[in-house]
């Protein structure tokens, strides 16, 4: 419960909680690692795929006339909570909060409403505009995540933690891979009922196995790229983003395997029961080499 005495802590957990709420109704994957997540991580990362969300309805879900209008107010509301820490949006307001405690802003907004606009007027890709959408649509997103993982239980006072250069390149391959992903899974989707072709020279309707074989060995060196920066993530992050890899590389495996005909007949998912074995697995391995590493002997000083 919030506390009610002090209105606007109370403001600030209602605002937490629309957040979750969004996360909970339109992610099981996503919305499966984070749940292995404490509080004020798991509570940074609601707020970060809120506000992703309620862009992606805008152009998906709402598209047509006026909806280049309200992601232009969207963004602007983001704009100004950004700097003045406060918003009549309770997911806006959210996220401007975490924002700010995590020390990210702009740098990534600007890139993904950009990628969000695109939507609304580009139909075709070429490898360019595509690398330049996946970079504003995922990768920002995996930065912003990364900045949530490394400073949400951050004191008052306290300087942000910057990534390294392993960590900045795992966590945008990890954003672009999981949107890599669903663009092939939704290729049918978003070209017959969105208009939209996001892979450079693929044709949606004439989907090849070749294709299928080069756009998976794309996201499997994004995969890797991101397990390569798991060891420098904190404890729980990381059990959190191994566990959602898990799943995701299911899926990718699934497609691989998938006549390209299927792929456009059906979507391809993974059941639930077996995302949870998944992610069971995967997290129990982190732990086992949580605790492996903290048994093992520390190497002795030598005195000169």
């Amino acid at each position: 419960m919030g506390d009610e005495s002090d209105p606007g802590r109370l403001y600030d957990l209602t605002a937490a909680r629309t957040s979750r709420v969004v996360l909970a109704a339109y992610s099981t994957s996503f919305g499966l690692g984070a749940r292995l997540l404490d509080a004020p991580t798991r509570g940074g990362i609601d707020a970060v795929y809120g506000l992703v969300r309620i862009a992606d309805e805008v152009v998906d879900t709402r598209r047509g006339d006026g909806a280049a209008d309200l992601l232009d107010e969207l963004e602007a509301e983001t704009g100004r909570a950004l700097e003045r820490g406060w918003s009549t949006n309770l997911v806006v307001h959210a996220f401007a909060l975490t924002a700010r405690r995590c020390g990210f802003g702009h740098a990534e907004v600007d890139p993904f409403f950009a990628s969000m606009r695109t939507d609304l007027t580009v139909r075709v890709h070429d490898r360019e505009s595509y690398e330049r959408y996946v970079y504003g649509s995922a990768e920002v997103v995996g930065l912003m995540c990364l900045a949530v993982f490394l400073n949400a239980r951050r004191r008052p006072g306290e300087p942000l933690r910057v990534p390294d250069p392993v960590l900045v390149r795992g966590a945008r391959a990890l954003g672009a891979a999981f949107q890599k992903i669903n663009f092939l899974r939704d290729l049918r989707t978003d070209h017959d009922e969105l208009g939209r072709a996001y892979l450079p020279g693929v044709v949606p309707g004439r989907l090849r196995r070749r294709d299928v074989e080069a756009f998976c060995r794309e996201v499997e060196a994004d995969l890797a790229a991101a397990r390569a920066a798991l060891p420098g993530l904190p404890v729980r992050p990381r059990i959190a983003v191994a566990a959602t890899v898990a799943v995701y590389e299911r899926l990718l495996a699934r497609l691989a395997a998938t006549p390209p005909e299927d792929i456009l007949r059906a979507r391809v998912r993974v059941p639930d029961t077996m995302k949870v074995a998944l992610a069971a697995r995967a997290a129990g391995g982190q732990l086992l080499g949580q605790v492996a590493s903290a048994r093992s002997p520390r190497p002795r000083k030598v005195l000169a």
